[in-house]
């Protein structure tokens, strides 16, 4: 089993930047790809960006391209997402996940139990 541990949600305003950490545990060696969900009130869970665990893969989400970045540390297995230019439609329960297979892969194995991004206009 893998453990995954989010932080780094908070309320932050328009135009603000942010940046959430994915901490993985357990059977982290497992892990091909690591990527970030998020989910805001009454709307499905949507995908925002992927890395590989190992290599230069990304994969991100048209709504975030260009804002969002995604980047790890495997020495302390750590996945990271900077935010900037922050809107309110960010605002929303933010997952981290990882998955056995690839950055493109809607089939993820473990999940972390969220943070929460607040955006006010």
């Amino acid at each position: 089993q893998v453990q995954l541990v989010e932080s780094g949600g908070g309320l932050v305003q328009a135009g603000d930047s942010l940046r959430l950490s994915c901490a993985a545990s357990g059977r982290a060696f497992s892990i091909v790809a690591m990527g970030w969900f998020r989910q805001a009130p009454g709307k499905e869970r949507e995908f925002v960006a992927a890395i590989a665990w190992r290599g230069d893969s990304t994969f991100y989400a048209d709504s975030v391209k260009g804002r969002f970045t995604i980047s790890r540390d495997n020495a302390k297995n750590t996945v990271y997402l900077q935010m900037n230019g922050l809107k309110p439609e960010d605002t929303a329960v933010y997952y981290c996940a990882s998955n056995r297979k690839n950055v493109y892969t809607i089939e993820y194995d473990y999940w972390g139990q969220g943070t929460q991004v607040t955006v006010s206009s």
